[in-house]
């Protein structure tokens, strides 16, 4: 998925950051997962391993600040989760 389909998406439907992304997982509300490339493997692995345990796919990107200026902030994002329609 590109910056660009990122930043088009409706805000209501991308989730920011480890957090977020983790507790979007556990309730069953992702479709896919985006993970910056750039980002340390200690905020990421668990994201990974719960995508794959729940059989959500996984996407990356190069940057994590671009990612984050996709997604509409300031600052860097490690992983964005897309909510399902």
């Amino acid at each position: 998925m590109s910056y660009e389909k990122i930043a088009q998406l409706n805000q209501q439907r991308v989730i920011v950051g480890k957090k977020e992304t983790v507790r979007a997982l556990q309730n069953n509300d992702l479709q896919k997962v985006i993970i910056a490339k750039d980002a340390t493997e200690k905020v990421t692995k668990p994201v990974l391993e719960l995508a794959e345990e729940l059989n959500v796919p996984c996407t990356y990107v190069d940057s994590k600040e671009q990612l984050g200026k996709a997604c509409g902030i300031d600052v860097g994002t490690s992983t964005v989760g897309i909510k399902r329609h």
